[in-house]
Order: structure tokens, then C-alpha cells, then sequence
């Protein structure tokens, strides 16, 4: 049994067998959440792995089927991080994901610096600066808008928590690919493999995945372009397969 609040619901993610609280009204959780987890190097045996901005903890959910290491999530909303927790108990993971209720910009100094084989992050989009509507639902605002942090402090932060060699994978916008690269050259990472993804072919791409090595010589990878929908409108084949297996549909993306 789960205890569900108010109208959240018990969503099925197909393709690992898992299943996650999600609320329309706080939080579900979108298709760049699953790609990322798709994309980041995951050591498979042990490892010390991160997530800042969880949300409601799918990407620590998705990464504990790629790796049996210990996988940590950071959450700053109470409310998320409570839905995170139940979620992972009651897919009884608390051996292996752990949450943490806490601003990503403390986090090194209370986990300790270079402690982590691997950061992921999906962290808020939109800027300040940038002419996009900001959401008068706090926790969405929260999710999608650098209020509580920037795309520095995530950068900042997880090059903290990294340990020299280890790999720090993001996703985030197509518009804010060379931020990201000045970033982490300027915090002692090195871009090593990047994947744009499409909405279909013939659309500008709308999602960045990139991953850097701390402390890393120069040589970037870009991998063959994702793209979302075929030109019937439904999810191609290796959508499909990301998002359900072999197991037809399950949990809403939105």
C-alpha cells in the first residue's frame, strides 16, 4: 500500500518495472528526465552517484535499474522530497536510493568534496532574463525557473561533489549550449560527449544531453541525434523502447 495526498496518483514506469507517485497540481515528470537517465555513464557494479533537482526522485528511480550502486538525491521542495521518499519506499529501494531534503549549493560542504563517481542533474531551464511566462504554480515555477539556483551553481556544485575523472551528465536546451560549455571549462570540466534530440525530423532540436569529465583532456562526442515523435505523431521505436520495453505504455510523460 501507498499513501497517495490529495490528487496524486501511482504512475507504472514500464520499462523498469517501477512506480512513482506523481501529482499533477506539484510535479510529474517529463520525457528529458528519462533520456538523461538514458544517457549518463552508470557505473554497473558500485558507485557513488548524485541527482540535484530530483523532484519527485524518478531520475534516482531510473538509475537504480542501470547500476547497483548508491544513488543519492537532492530535492529543495518538501513536498517533492516527501513524494521522492514514498516512492522509493514503496518500491522498496531504501537500501540503494537515499534523499536528501536540502539545497543543491550546501551539498558539498555537507557530503564532502569528490566524494561522487557520477552527477546528473535536470535542472531549471529558464533564466531571469529569458521572456518565458513563469508559472504562477510555485512548485512548477520552482522546477522550471532559476529561482533557488542557476545554471552556475548547478555546474558549481557539481563539480564540487565529483570526484577528478568522474562524469557529470545534464540535460537542459539546445539555447544553452555554449553556457553550459563555458561553465565547465570554467569549473575544471571537460564537455566529452553531447546528443541533441527532436521533436521529429524536419524540427529544430529542443533537448541538449551532455556529459563532462572532471579534470578531462578535450575531445568531443556527438552522438547520433534522438528523435521523439515519427510523422504519424506517435513516439519512434526507440522512444517507445526507452519509455515501455517491450511492455506497451505506462506512466503519463508530460
Amino acid at each position: 500500500m501507498v499513501n497517495l495526498i490529495g490528487d496524486e496518483r501511482l504512475d507504472y514506469l514500464l520499462a523498469e518495472d517501477l512506480k512513482i507517485i506523481q501529482s499533477p497540481t506539484v510535479f510529474s515528470f517529463s520525457l528529458d528526465a528519462v533520456l538523461l537517465a538514458k544517457f549518463a555513464y552508470m557505473p554497473i557494479q558500485k558507485g557513488n552517484i548524485i541527482d540535484l533537482c530530483s523532484g519527485n526522485g524518478i531520475i534516482p528511480l531510473l538509475l537504480s535499474t542501470r547500476t547497483k550502486g548508491k544513488v543519492h538525491g537532492v530535492e529543495i521542495q518538501e513536498r517533492l522530497y516527501d513524494m521522492a521518499i514514498r516512492s522509493i519506499a514503496y518500491n522498496k529501494l531504501e537500501h540503494q536510493l537515499e534523499m536528501i531534503h536540502g539545497d543543491l549549493k550546501d551539498m558539498p560542504k555537507e557530503l564532502g568534496f569528490g566524494k561522487f563517481d557520477v552527477v546528473t542533474c535536470n535542472p531549471p531551464y529558464f533564466t531571469s532574463q529569458q521572456k518565458h511566462k513563469q508559472n504562477l504554480n510555485e512548485h512548477f515555477a520552482i522546477a522550471r525557473h532559476e529561482i533557488l539556483c542557476t545554471l552556475e551553481d548547478v555546474i558549481k556544485a557539481s563539480s564540487q561533489l565529483v570526484k577528478q575523472g568522474g562524469k557529470i551528465a545534464l540535460v537542459h536546451r539546445p539555447g544553452r549550449l555554449v553556457d553550459i560549455v563555458e561553465l565547465m571549462r570554467k569549473y575544471g570540466v571537460e564537455p566529452k560527449r553531447i546528443q541533441l534530440v527532436y521533436p521529429k525530423q524536419g524540427k529544430e532540436a529542443n533537448t541538449l544531453l551532455v556529459e563532462g569529465i572532471k579534470g578531462g583532456g578535450s575531445d568531443l562526442k556527438v552522438l547520433p541525434p534522438i528523435f521523439v515523435y515519427n510523422h504519424e505523431n506517435e513516439y519512434t521505436n526507440e522512444i517507445r523502447t526507452i519509455l515501455y520495453g517491450d511492455k506497451g505504455t505506462g506512466a503519463a510523460i508530460k
